[in-house]
Parts: structure tokens; C-alpha cells; sequence
């Protein structure tokens, strides 16, 4: 199995990157790439893994999904008591990744983190299906369980609770903001040699320059 493991190799071949074809603005281009991958009909291109730091030191990551992004950052939105919630308050750092392996592409950003307003949970939680809104009063994320049937059962007393009525935004669930500082675009080439193009904030400014693979 290991030297299976070991054999499995791709060569890149689809387009290059260079500092000349991106935008000034990282967030345009950002929009940019994902554009294209939401009209190349790639399977949740808003996936993106999202890795976080807590208070022991220990990293850890996991796969969420981006639900905005403007110029003040990239929002994804969870349960604030979960493991990824504790670990962003207890140490506001977060890596993202972007990986489209149909467009040999992948964005990596960098960044603190700061909780949305309440206003932004309120409305992006209004926006989303009732069975989710209930979901997140269901689940006690990242907490031991005894079986399914603890949220199940949990979920039909829920629904019972809030028959008729708006489901209101738990207390505990909301959104977080990655406000970038480092923004990278990699275009994968052949025999390794990647196309890495990178914007760093500096002093209020981004500084785009090219990263070796």
C-alpha cells in the first residue's frame, strides 16, 4: 500500500500564473477564481478548510463552507461553543484553503479573526432552510453524545417547541469574519514548478510578488 501511496503523482498542465495576469485587489481576484469555479460547475466551491490554533497550542482543521466575502473579509458562520468556535475566541488566527483540483488551482488566506455583528448572524440565520435553523439549537457541537437518537429526539422537541413560530438565532451560533493579511493563488504546472503568486498586507497596502514552488 505504501508504495502505491508513494506512486501516486499528477503533472499539472492546465494554464500558468504570473504577477502580470492577477488584479491589484486580492479579493477581486479571489472573486475572480471562484467565479470560474462556480460556472465550471465544481462541486461546492464555497468548501473551504479552515484551520484554527486553540488554547493548548494544538492545530486543527476542518472542511466549512464560506457563505460572503467583501472587502472587509470571508464569513463562514458555526456554533460558537464547537471546538473551532472556542479555539477562534481563545486565539483569533485563522489559515483558509480553496482547492479546485479540476482547475489545478488553489488559494490559501491568512488572517485574524473577529465574530460578525449580531445583525449579520440574524439575517444570514433568517435566510437559511427551518430544518437548519433548528439543527443549531438540536446540536451541542463538538459535544460527546451517547447515540443519534439524543438528537433526534432533541429535534422532534424542538419542532414541537417552535410549531407556528419563527425559529429565533441560538445565542450561541453566529458568525465569524477572516480579515486577511496574506492572500496566495497557486496554479499548478509541470514537474512541480507551481505558480505561486502572493499578496502580503503591508502598512495598509498589498505587495504582490512571486513565491517559488
Amino acid at each position: 500500500m505504501s508504495t502505491e501511496i508513494a506512486d501516486l503523482r499528477k503533472d499539472y498542465t492546465l494554464n500558468g500564473l504570473d504577477s502580470t495576469d492577477v488584479m491589484a485587489d486580492p479579493i477581486a481576484q479571489f472573486r475572480q477564481w471562484f467565479d470560474v469555479a462556480l460556472h465550471a460547475g465544481i462541486p461546492e466551491p464555497n468548501a473551504m478548510h479552515l484551520s484554527t490554533v486553540g488554547s493548548t497550542g494544538r492545530p486543527s482543521g476542518r472542511i466549512v463552507l464560506i457563505k460572503d466575502v467583501d472587502e472587509r473579509g470571508f464569513v463562514f458562520y458555526t456554533n460558537y461553543e464547537s471546538e473551532k468556535g472556542q479555539s477562534l475566541i481563545a486565539n483569533p488566527i485563522a489559515a483558509l484553503t480553496f482547492f479546485y483540483p479540476e482547475l489545478e488551482r488553489q488559494i490559501r488566506i491568512e488572517g485574524v479573526v473577529e465574530k460578525v455583528s449580531k445583525e449579520e448572524s440574524d439575517t444570514y440565520f433568517n435566510s437559511r432552510p427551518r430544518g437548519s435553523q433548528i439543527g443549531a439549537w438540536v446540536s451541542h457541537q463538538s459535544s460527546v453524545i451517547a447515540s443519534r437518537d439524543v438528537l433526534e429526539n432533541r429535534q422532534q422537541e424542538l419542532e414541537a417547541q417552535f410549531d407556528g413560530k419563527a425559529v429565533p438565532r441560538p445565542p450561541h451560533w453566529g458568525g465569524f469574519r477572516v480579515i486577511p493579511d496574506l492572500i496566495e493563488f497557486w496554479q499548478g504546472r509541470p514537474s512541480r514548478l507551481h505558480d505561486r503568486i502572493r499578496y502580503r498586507l503591508v502598512e495598509g497596502s498589498w505587495i504582490i510578488e512571486r513565491v517559488s514552488p
